[in-house]
Formats: structure tokens, sequence, C-alpha cells
């Protein structure tokens, strides 16, 4: 079954940014980077998928390919709603942009950046899972686990792209399985729990997908009650789950670097010790948009 929409683009958009972030894994093992196409494997209501998104100026044009089923009249505005919350339509760019874009120390690099969004995964539970399979490691060892992981999984598109697995296929896995895609004992602990509070319905993760602004911080606070969750896992979660822009991602390494070089071109701040509780405080005042000035300031130092 073949599901196809378009939604237009703003002037301003900046398709590098999310071609870049689905396509990190250099074997494409889940995503494919084609020219301006993204295809990814995905789980659309339990069957294997495959996501296309095509960039052109001012237009995204959309189809999910889905293996063994037959369509229903909510397939069409649930992958609308799904495509503008991956390509950051939702979020309010021109507002922090206005708001920060003359600030004396970071405004120079907004400006410079104008127009970007912070890419978001296909489904929250992919954005948590994420979270905590890269949790204190590199990127590049964080792909791999996340390689092995979809792999050992198993679950794999007519297009031969493998989709990402929800909570009821990793739920479904033991420890060998996770031993073999070279996840940590703790780390598996914690996929499992989240899976099962998802079946459970105790974690009702894609019902937050409608939730208002005002009940992330709730939500928030019930995502670290988890075992094995801290704040970097919860508030990376929301910014790659939910796009929502105001976690405080102080504990992550490489915007405490930027924070870090900002401050050494700044007299006024050279002398600043930066620790994680002073890089929470650094950001503090660009609130409601502390994750997508962090979102700015990655950006800032990728090579």
């Amino acid at each position: 079954m073949l599901i196809a929409q378009s939604l237009p683009l703003p002037l301003n958009y900046r398709p590098a940014d999310m071609l870049s972030f689905h396509g990190r894994d250099s074997q494409s093992v889940s995503e494919r980077i084609l020219g301006n196409i993204l295809q990814k494997g995905m789980l659309w209501h339990g069957k294997p998928a495959l996501l296309s998104i095509s960039l052109q100026t001012g237009l995204a044009r959309i189809d999910l390919q889905i293996d063994d089923t037959q369509p229903c009249p909510e397939d069409a505005p649930a992958l609308t709603a799904l495509a503008r919350r991956m390509l950051g339509l939702t979020q309010n760019i021109e507002q922090f942009e206005a708001a920060h874009g003359t600030h004396p120390v970071v405004g120079t690099m907004i400006r410079q950046q104008s127009g970007l969004r912070v890419p978001v995964c296909a489904s929250p539970f992919e954005a948590l899972s994420w979270a905590i399979t890269g949790q204190q490691i590199s990127l590049a060892a964080a792909l791999s686990l996340r390689r092995k992981l979809i792999r050992q999984a198993g679950i794999r598109h007519s297009s031969g792209l493998y989709c990402y697995p929800d909570a009821y296929h990793l739920s479904g896995m033991d420890s060998d399985t996770f031993r073999l895609a070279g996840i940590s004992q703790g780390k598996a602990t914690a996929l499992l729990s989240i899976s099962h509070a998802v079946l459970e319905q105790r974690l009702p993760l894609d019902d937050w997908l409608h939730a208002p602004a005002e009940l992330f911080p709730d939500i928030s606070a019930a995502l670290r009650n988890i075992k094995g969750i801290g704040p970097w896992t919860v508030n990376y979660t929301l910014l790659r789950g939910y796009g929502w822009l105001d976690g405080s991602l102080h504990g992550d390494a490489a915007v405490r670097r930027a924070i870090r070089t900002l401050m050494q071109s700044d007299p006024r701040l050279q002398a600043y010790e930066l620790t994680e509780k002073s890089a929470e405080s650094w950001l503090q005042p660009f609130s409601p948009w502390r994750a997508l000035l962090a979102a700015h300031l990655w950006q800032w130092q990728a090579p």
C-alpha cells in the first residue's frame, strides 16, 4: 500500500540538517540518503514500512509504502503529522531568532545558522531507546550499537531496509540477543523496562505527542522516574522525540565544549569555570529555547 503526501517548506528550510541527522549510519542499515531523499525503514501499525521524504525547494514529498496491509482513513493525516514533526515544521524557530539574533555572545552564530530546525525521530520510542543506547559513549560507538540492535531485531521491509524495532519487538528480546548487539546489561534492562512500560500503557509516549507544551515538565518528571534514565536522556528524548525546544542539555559534552569556546571569545567570561551546573545556569536565560540553542551549538561545532 502506498500513501503519498506533500508539504510546503519555508524558503529558508535547510534540507542538509535533516538528511545528515538521518544519514549518520554510513552502512545505511535502516536509513539511506539518495541525493535529497531520505528513505527510512520503520514500523507502521506494526507492519514494515518504507518512509520516503524528498526535499525540494519549498516542498517536501512524502511517500509511505507499507507491506501487507490495507489503508485506513487515519493513515493520511497521521503521515502528515509525522512528516511535519520529523521535518521540524512544528518548531517556532522564528520567535527564537527574533529574541536572540542580536545577543552579544550567540547572536552571530544564530544569524549565520538562520533557519536551523531540529530533526526529530520517527517516534518517541525510537528517540528514547536511541538516547538510552547512546548514553555516555561516543556517537560512533552509539551508531554501532544501534545498527547491531536493529539487525538483531531482524524486522525488514520488502525494499531491503531494516525497520527500527518498536516496544513490542524489543520486549521480546532476551539477554543473549542484547549481548550479541553489544548492549550492556544496564542499558538492556532500561530498554526492556521502557518497552514493557509502553506495552502496559504506563508510559504513554505516543499520547504525549498531543500534549501542550506546559505539560512537558510533568512528562520530564515521569521519564526520570524510570531507572536508568537521567536528565540528559530525558531532555534529549523530548527534543528528538517531540521537538520540545526547552530541555536543558547542559549534561551534553559537545554543548559544554561549544559554550567553553564561546566564553574564550568573550573577555568577560574567560575566567568563568564551566561545570555542568554552571552550563545549566548559562543556558537558563535562553528558556524556552534552551534545546534549540543546544542544536545551534552542535551545528556550530560540527566539523
